[in-house]
């Protein structure tokens, strides 16, 4: 029996669940058409990443390794194109359905065929003061080499060809979507209607204005998308470069990785498509798409706000009882440990942390460890005005973040400029924690607060993820922070830590311990009981340790958003596992685990999932709750969570089934809102 389930496949479990958001009709409508970017975005990475590499695995010439569930990477790929072509086809499905269902409401969306006097005339001008100045225009020819291709295009190939068919010129242009140039465009319509226009269709209406110079009696226009390799690791083993000129190469390789993947219009004519397949040297069918008129539809997540009653509400922040305004917010942790939840509190309250410290004259210094951050990020901003305050400011920063490597070149740089003391990657390791140290100068003594978190130090995704936060004054936490950033400064030093769980050094043992004092209990026929919640839960060790809890009759409950490669409710492996799913309005991101332990139990926040990059390959910090009403409140939250049916899913069976009750019907995220406001 194959005890584990396969990553991969796992994975893709999890973007049918964004799916089934989008053909959830209590969903408001516009937001189903987010969920229909935000399952398109999670795929393209899908195939950049994790199936670039399978291809890569099943090329080698020793393609038996064994992946998660015991598969060959030759025999998953078959399994993992089959579930992409069964979901793309329900996405295209859901798709029809919301736009038919959007024109019921007055939303049109049309293209260059059906368009008024006055609209054309819009589109005219639009493509000559915003469209044209951003557009790329390449010859294609069968003799000369194709000119480089990024992948963070659509495209649109043209055939220019004589009424004989003989004469045949093709081009690409390359569709701008940016800030100035969105990809859809509001057109002005009819009162009583909202008619949008994807952009590339303007275009359209003004291929014989760009192509003016060739003679041809027909021309036409077909999208195409490529996506290329981007598993690519930073090579560390290279001392005579620094880290941010490797990141800069490494970054250089994934934007010129070999293409994995081509979508294409099921209308673009054969010999078109034969110059893309063959310039491109795309050698597997199962590389090249047929699609429908549209790619990138990642771009549904930009879609308009053009009607609030079809959009989700937006909900007040909850006003935190132990902040008291006025205070300051050092005063406010002094008082008792404050924790905050995201988005139902306002993570303005961690910019006004690092804020008011920046110009506080008894604040010496601020330590830092930063993943990913906003654009224009006010935690960056409060950073560089301390330094130049003359507070000392260390700033850890993570090159190594998938997809933000540039900009955390950027930041770094930014901050260096003001002052800051910059440090990043620590050779092997990643450090994911988020983690800020202020030290404050009292009554001749220093006294540290510490913030330990989740989720990442960004105002933009803390409105949209669900995420801890815990803002603590209790020195014993500050010394173990302090720890962690003597050992991100001082490698060679291997730290032993009071309270906190700090991965690679003992956050995995700590977790088998809790499991153990568990397993103990349950033999003894004293309650036992382990629950946790992650984004991904891969790690086979841990996995196993779980199976041996429960075969000992420990009861385990578990909600994991992502991978999930534990098998539960198995006859002989797992009767006392149950797994659950939540995907909600808000991203589910927020890691705890709680265990019985004799009836005391332990509560820990973790930046970590249950994963081997994770406990091993990674600096993870989970922080004990020592103060039972925040252990409470996150006990409290877990069990709502547990308890929805509405948003929640049974992931014993791979089936993605809803749980539900139509009785007491409970939805986790709204319950938990009326619970901090109480």
């Amino acid at each position: 029996m194959n005890k584990f389930n396969n990553r991969e496949l796992s994975w893709l479990l999890f973007n049918e669940r964004v799916l089934q958001e989008a053909q959830d009709e209590t969903v408001p409508l516009i937001q189903r058409l987010r969920f229909l970017g935000i399952y398109s975005n999670n795929r393209d990475e899908f195939i950049k990443m994790n199936l670039a590499k399978l291809i890569r695995l099943s090329k080698l010439k020793k393609n038996n390794q064994l992946l998660s569930g015991d598969f060959t990477p030759h025999d998953l790929l078959p399994k993992i194109y089959n579930k992409i072509d069964k979901d793309n086809a329900a996405f295209w499905k859901t798709y029809s359905k919301i736009v038919s269902e959007m024109e019921q409401q007055g939303i049109f969306i049309v293209n260059e065929d059906n368009l008024s006097a006055d609209q054309k005339k819009f589109c005219c001008d639009y493509f000559t003061s915003v469209v044209s100045v951003n557009l790329i225009v390449l010859l294609l020819r069968r003799s000369v080499k194709i000119p480089f291709l990024p992948d963070e295009y659509v495209y649109m190939g043209i055939e220019m060809e004589d009424s004989t068919g003989h004469d045949v010129h093709f081009a690409i242009i390359q569709v701008p979507v940016n800030d100035s140039c969105p990809r859809f465009v509001i057109l002005p319509s009819e009162k009583g209607k909202t008619e949008i226009i994807f952009v590339e269709d303007i275009i359209r209406l003004y291929l014989n204005d760009i192509f003016f110079m060739f003679k041809y009696d027909k021309i036409s226009a077909h999208n195409f998308m490529i996506m290329r390799n981007a598993d690519f690791d930073i090579d560390d083993d290279d001392e005579s470069k620094s880290f941010a000129e490797k990141v800069k190469e490494t970054l250089m390789k994934r934007e010129h990785g070999q293409p994995v993947s081509l979508y294409y219009c099921k209308k673009i004519p054969e010999d078109l498509l034969d110059i893309l397949v063959k310039k491109l040297k795309f050698s597997s069918i199962r590389q090249i798409e047929a699609a429908g008129r549209y790619l990138r539809m990642r771009d549904l997540m930009r879609f308009p706000k053009v009607n609030p009653d079809l959009e989700l509400k937006k909900r007040e922040f909850i006003s935190h009882p132990d902040i008291i305004p006025g205070d300051g917010i050092f005063e406010d942790i002094r008082r008792k440990d404050l924790l905050l939840y995201y988005p139902y509190h306002d993570f303005k309250h961690i910019i006004d942390f690092v804020r008011e410290a920046a110009i506080d004259p008894k604040v010496e210094s601020i330590s830092i460890t930063l993943y990913r951050t906003a654009n224009h990020s006010k935690i960056i901003s409060a950073l560089k005005n301390a330094a130049r305050n003359g507070k000392k400011v260390n700033a850890f920063i993570e090159l190594k973040a998938r997809f933000d490597e540039g900009n955390n070149v950027d930041v770094t740089t930014e901050l260096q400029e003001a002052g800051v003391l910059v440090r990043h990657s620590l050779g092997k390791l990643k450090v994911h924690s988020k983690l800020i140290l202020v030290e404050r100068n009292e009554e001749d003594t220093l006294k540290g607060y510490t913030y330990i978190g989740t989720g990442n130090f960004n105002e933009n995704t803390a409105t949209i993820y669900t995420d801890f936060g815990l803002l603590s004054h209790n020195q014993s936490l500050v010394k173990d922070a302090r720890k962690v950033f003597d050992f991100l400064y001082n490698t060679s030093h291997i730290p032993q830590f009071k309270h906190l769980l700090v991965a690679p050094f003992n956050l995995r043992k700590s977790i088998k311990k809790m499991l153990d004092v568990e397993i103990e209990s349950a033999k003894k026929g004293k309650e036992a009981w382990f629950y946790g919640k992650f984004n991904g839960l891969t790690d086979e060790k841990i996995i196993n340790h779980f199976y041996k809890a429960s075969s000992a009759g420990v009861k385990i409950h578990l909600i994991v958003r992502g991978e999930c490669c534990i098998r539960p409710q198995v006859i002989g492996l797992s009767e006392n596992i149950e797994v659950h799913g939540i995907v909600d309005k808000y991203l589910e991101h927020a890691r705890i685990i709680i265990n019985c332990n004799n009836g005391s139990p332990n509560t820990y926040i973790l930046s970590a999932d249950i994963m081997t990059r994770n406990l091993d390959k990674r600096v993870e910090i989970a922080a004990p709750l020592l103060e039972k009403y925040t252990a409470k409140v996150v006990q409290d939250i877990f069990d709502i969570q547990w308890k929805d049916n509405v948003k929640s899913r049974d992931l014993s069976n791979n089936k993605n089934e809803y749980i539900r009750n139509e009785l007491k019907p409970i939805r986790s995220q709204d319950e938990i809102y009326d619970y901090l406001q109480k």
